[in-house]
This record gives C-alpha cells, sequence and structure tokens, in this order.
C-alpha cells in the first residue's frame, strides 16, 4: 500500500515577508565627481551590502560647503546600471545630489548614504567647507543616517585598498547597528600601506585650522588677483582627536551633527542676561 506523501507545510506570512526582505538601499555621493577613483572604490568596497544607487556630480565640487543650486535648473542623466549598481550624474552640488536622489530617483528615503571616497583630508576645521561631507549632513537632515569618507591623498593614483577594507567594516557596522536617524560620521583614512594601519579610533573633531594667505599677483592686464594659500596647524595635543588619530596610522571616526547650539553657553547666557 503506497505511502501518503506528508503535505509541504506552507510557510506563515512573516516567514515569506522576512525570506523576501529586500537588501538596505545604499545612496553613494561625493564632491570630486562621478568618475572620480574615489567613489568608484567606495561603491567596490559595499556593491555587495545592498542595491547601490550613485548620484554624484557631473565635475569636481571640492570646498563647496553645504551650497545649493538656486539660480538655475539641475540636470540628472543616468549613466548605466550594472552589477546591481544605478548611476546618475548631476549638474548641481554633493548636496544637491543627496536632495535630487531621494526626491526624484529613490522616490523615498535610502537606508543609508555614503559620501566620498574624498581625494584629500576631511579632518578637524575642513568639515566646514567640506563638499564630501555637507552631502552626508544633508542626508542626515534629511533622517538617513549617513557616512563621510575621505583618504589623506589628493593623487589622482591614490592607493585606495586600505580605505576599501575600513570603509567596509565601517558600513557593516552601521547598517547592523540600530543608529538614530540623524547620524553622521566623518571618517578620514591615513594615506599609507594598509598593512600599517593599525585599526580606527572614534575621536573627537582637533582644532586645527589653515593659517592662510593670499598670494597677490597681477594678470597680463595688469590687474591684481589672488591665489588662496596657507599651512595647516594643530593647536590641540590631545590624543582624543582625529589630528592624532591620522598621524598614528588609525583611521578617525568622528560623530558630527548638524545641530550648531553651543548648549555650554546658553546655560550661562541664560542665567546672564535674564530679561
Amino acid at each position: 500500500m503506497a505511502t501518503k506523501k506528508k503535505p509541504t507545510p506552507k510557510k506563515s506570512t512573516a516567514s515569506v515577508k522576512k525570506s523576501q526582505k529586500e537588501k538596505p538601499i545604499i545612496l553613494i555621493t561625493n564632491d570630486d565627481g562621478v568618475t572620480a577613483p574615489g567613489i568608484q572604490n567606495l561603491v567596490e568596497a559595499v556593491k555587495d551590502l545592498g542595491k547601490i544607487v550613485v548620484v554624484a556630480p557631473d565635475k569636481p565640487q571640492s570646498g563647496m560647503g553645504h551650497a545649493i543650486t538656486i539660480g538655475q535648473p539641475l540636470r540628472l542623466h543616468k549613466l548605466h546600471t550594472e552589477d546591481n549598481v544605478e548611476t546618475w550624474s548631476c549638474t548641481g552640488t554633493p548636496v544637491d545630489c543627496v536632495k535630487l536622489a531621494v526626491d526624484k530617483v529613490l522616490h523615498r528615503k535610502p537606508d543609508i548614504c555614503l559620501s566620498g571616497i574624498n581625494h584629500g583630508a576631511n579632518h578637524s576645521i575642513n568639515v566646514i567647507y567640506s563638499g564630501t561631507m555637507s552631502a552626508a549632513v544633508e542626508a542626515a537632515i534629511e533622517s538617513i543616517p549617513s557616512v563621510g569618507f575621505s583618504l589623506l591623498d589628493y593623487r589622482i593614483d591614490a592607493d585606495f585598498t586600505g580605505a576599501r577594507k575600513f570603509v567596509k567594516i565601517i558600513v557593516e557596522k552601521m547598517l547592523s547597528t540600530k543608529l538614530d536617524k540623524h547620524t553622521v560620521l566623518n571618517v578620514n583614512i591615513p594615506a599609507v600601506a594598509p598593512e600599517l594601519l593599525k585599526g580606527y579610533k572614534i575621536c573627537k573633531q582637533a582644532y586645527a585650522k589653515y593659517e592662510e594667505d593670499f598670494i597677490e599677483r597681477n594678470d597680463p592686464h595688469g590687474r591684481h588677483y589672488y591665489w588662496l594659500t596657507g599651512e595647516f596647524v594643530n593647536f590641540d595635543k590631545g590624543k582624543d582627536t582625529d589630528v592624532w588619530a591620522l598621524a598614528n596610522n588609525y583611521v578617525s571616526v568622528v560623530p558630527v551633527q548638524f545641530d550648531l547650539t553651543n548648549y555650554v553657553l546658553k546655560a550661562k547666557l541664560e542665567k546672564l542676561w535674564k530679561g
């Protein structure tokens, strides 16, 4: 007598939904331009961690800070989709790229936003001027946990091997941690051989800045013009800063915020300036 085959138990709705859960959507941008080696290395480091959508400037936008375009139209151009990576170029600033990505490309907030890998440092006061970090900050303003990555090497042929390793480590940690929706991290990576990188350190932003000067010259018509130059000076000798970490071959990780309120001074003035 043939034995009746037991029916295969049906999966619960919850388990079906769980199995069908999509990988996180990762938005990637930068300020060096969509074709820069840094952004290509950033994509390479994380492309197996989720659905990658790149929206980046069509030309270099370094030093743009949190600038947005309001006096002229913005244009988006889809470049290609391959290996689960969708790539767009934008005529605007890094901040414009984040805004357009959320509103017109994704039509939703991504799970995380990555900016970089910048060619050059964004430690200490550089975070104020950086287009890389402003893109990350804009994402955090939009309630998207974000991180900006920078390699302390301005060369177009910089070695991103060590940077890729630590990008993946940090992004994996961010995706596996329940973060505040306004989280934004500033990550800088020393320009040393990968085997010399000692790990990463959670740091504070050093008080360091450029002692600036303007070189004055004349153009062929005899008119003055000025070229900004200067020397980077570190006034913060603590061992808990990003500058110290980088000088000692650690990747620096600095949590930053867009709330610029000085709460210590606020409390002091509330007492001193009572109306």
